[in-house]
């Protein structure tokens, strides 16, 4: 996992192929007003931004991925994830989804954190993730890249 501010995204576009362009459509965008979407960036990104009433610690979906890593950005003042290695985690709440690569856990983050607007968190297959924690409604961008 990786957790910065978007004015230090150059660090890491050497991380895989699709960082650089990646991060340069997340900073080309007016992130304060950018509209609830999806877009189809290039062959293998794509984004998409939601506005959605929060979770609670103990509602979040706790979820990983196998074939695509997330760029979370916040666009909300404040939002909370949950966080634990996949190697941690042993009680999954379904199946694996293949069509929206995605598998859910029963277990609960063993760490939270903060962003704050403009910041991001990178989760790769590794990283065991539960978004969208706040108060009232969470506004987010996750840009996924396909590994």
């Amino acid at each position: 996992m990786i957790i910065d501010s978007l004015q230090n995204a150059e660090k890491y576009y050497g991380v895989h192929p699709l960082f650089k362009q990646a991060f340069e459509w997340i900073k080309s965008q007016d992130l304060s007003s950018l509209e609830v979407g999806k877009w189809e960036i290039a062959e293998g990104l794509k984004a998409g931004t939601s506005d959605k009433e929060a979770y609670t610690t103990e509602t979040a979906k706790f979820e990983c991925h196998n074939n695509w890593m997330d760029i979370q950005v916040a666009l909300s003042p404040r939002e909370t994830f949950g966080y634990s290695e996949r190697s941690t985690v042993s009680d999954p709440a379904g199946e694996y989804n293949s069509e929206k690569d995605v598998i859910f856990w029963k277990d609960k983050p063993g760490t939270y954190f903060d962003l704050q607007f403009g910041q991001f968190a990178v989760f790769f297959p590794e990283d065991v993730h539960a978004p969208q924690i706040g108060e009232g409604n969470v506004k987010k961008l996750v840009v996924k890249i396909k590994i």
